[in-house]
């Protein structure tokens, strides 16, 4: 574009005034570049959310892959609203499948290898018999077992009581110290390695235990037949504590029975929310408690009458299994 040439009133050519008239072609450069520069912010704002996530993501995954083991979902925060991401269960592929180490074994950087805790007494106690049925035997128990929470720093935690079926072990949280992470089946690093130590300790005799995990009475937003609830909390923190036992040791015929009892059984039932109520319960029985518990559940031993000619009891255990043969 030419620029306009205006002569001065009364002048010549050397006192000319020049004037240039911008063309739209300034304007769209003065412009054109605006976008760009906005484009390159929300590109470094997009990088820097993926590397927030990617962060987030490495720091639970070694959570996720114990929760994965012991319990088979990820648990949220117990009674603060938040569902479980995985509340539709876990399918087989997504648990893995690693061998438990036997008894006298650790498992140390993936590899299973021989306890040299052996030679350390504290570490591995070894106990005075096989079998515990008495009395004064199942308090010579809870006194070892109370000196073992001592030295990981849960004296509080663990509770004793001796009852008519055996030894009532009460590892539970308090106001300073929990068992488990808040709506998790992942224990902290001291429950764990105290239920490791447990571990040969269970092993060294024959009487069998029962694990009954138990939460406090908060429940979850998302309550009902599809919601994840306390009950299946309370059953992953018992397959928790069983996993972590078989790990330190223990054979896996020791455990009878694990079940989860959710808030059905407080400790204090006055205030359902109390921390003491979030507890594993290790029930060791007696050799009749164990042969009666477990009849309960297979063909009874003896009958009782109901009326004349009619028994409490079902058919015996040869038609039982003729019954299971039939096509």
């Amino acid at each position: 574009m030419q620029p306009d040439l205006k002569l001065a009133k009364g002048g010549h050519d050397a006192h000319a005034t020049i004037v240039k008239r911008g063309g739209r072609r300034h304007e769209e450069e003065a412009h054109g570049g605006a976008w760009k520069v906005a484009f390159a912010d929300f590109c470094l704002a997009l990088l820097c959310l993926f590397l927030v996530l990617w962060l987030l993501a490495s720091r639970n995954s070694e959570r996720l892959t114990e929760v994965l083991r012991s319990a088979g979902a990820n648990l949220v925060e117990e009674g603060n609203g938040l569902t479980n991401s995985l509340a539709a269960g876990s399918r087989g592929s997504m648990i893995e499948r690693n061998p438990v180490p036997a008894h006298g074994e650790r498992q140390v950087q993936g590899k299973s290898q021989q306890s040299s805790d052996t030679d350390n007494p504290d570490a591995d106690p070894r106990l005075s018999k096989s079998r515990y049925d008495t009395p004064a035997d199942m308090k010579e128990l809870s006194h070892l077992i109370e000196r073992m929470a001592e030295r990981e720093g849960l004296g509080q935690n663990v509770q004793g009581v001796i009852t008519p079926q055996g030894l009532r072990l009460m590892l539970h949280d308090t106001d300073r110290n929990g068992m488990f992470e808040r709506g998790s089946a992942m224990p902290n690093a001291r429950f764990k390695h105290l239920l490791r130590q447990l571990g040969p300790v269970f092993a060294q005799i024959d009487n069998q235990l029962m694990i009954i995990g138990h939460t406090d009475a908060t429940p979850y937003v998302d309550a009902g037949s599809t919601g994840f609830s306390n009950s299946a909390l309370s059953s992953h923190r018992a397959m928790a504590a069983r996993l972590h036992l078989l790990e330190g040791g223990m054979r896996e015929g020791s455990v009878l029975q694990v079940a989860g009892m959710a808030e059905r059984a407080p400790l204090d039932a006055v205030h359902p929310d109390a921390a003491v109520n979030r507890r594993i319960e290790l029930l060791v029985l007696t050799t009749g408690q164990s042969r009666a518990f477990a009849q309960m559940f297979g063909t009874p031993a003896q009958s009782y009458p109901v009326t004349e000619g009619l028994d409490a009891t079902g058919p015996g255990s040869e038609a039982l299994l003729k019954g299971a043969a039939r096509p």
